[in-house]
């Protein structure tokens, strides 16, 4: 069985090892991450704090973008942006990793507390009833704080998040 969780685009391509999954894994990217990878292809901002690694990674959203932009995958996404809330068809990138895209619809259902896109990873997250993936400490702290209920794993646990996915839905 396959371990579900929500993440922003962007995560998968600043940490290549979420790619390489010891069990299945089925990754649910919200649709407006994924338009999002464009701007900070092109941004002259950083997206890492050092140079080399900001060019790694800023080539690996490239890469991306290009299997978003496959024939193929582009048809895929397609369908899933007909409706809010619909889901494209799976999106095989190796034997254990897939990704559905979501076309999320953020409603302001926490007002100015989080952003659009956080907005959407956490009614993502509640609607399919799966964990979120991140990175972002202050987006962790803020669902803490204002008690949303929604499974977080910090991206640095993410064997142990595997695992404990795997003991809730198995056991």
């Amino acid at each position: 069985m396959s371990r579900r969780f929500v993440i922003e685009a962007v995560m998968i391509a600043i940490y290549g090892q979420l790619l390489l999954p010891k069990r299945p894994v089925e990754y649910r990217i919200p649709y407006t991450t994924v338009m999002e990878l464009y701007d900070m292809k092109d941004s002259p901002d950083p997206v890492m704090p050092e140079q080399d690694d900001d060019a790694h990674v800023k080539l690996k959203i490239g890469e991306m973008i290009a299997f978003f932009e496959d024939p193929f995958n582009k048809k895929k996404l397609e369908r899933a942006l007909i409706a809010p809330w619909r889901e494209s068809p799976p999106l095989p990138i190796n034997e254990n990793v897939t990704f559905v895209v979501v076309n999320t619809s953020e409603n302001m259902q926490f007002g100015e507390v989080f952003d659009p896109i956080e907005t959407e990873v956490i009614l993502l997250a509640q609607r399919i009833d799966s964990p979120v993936l991140t990175d972002q400490i202050e987006f962790q702290d803020k669902v803490v704080q204002n008690g949303i209920s929604v499974q977080l794993f910090d991206i640095d646990d993410f064997e142990f998040a595997i695992e404990d996915v795997a003991e809730t839905t198995e056991g």
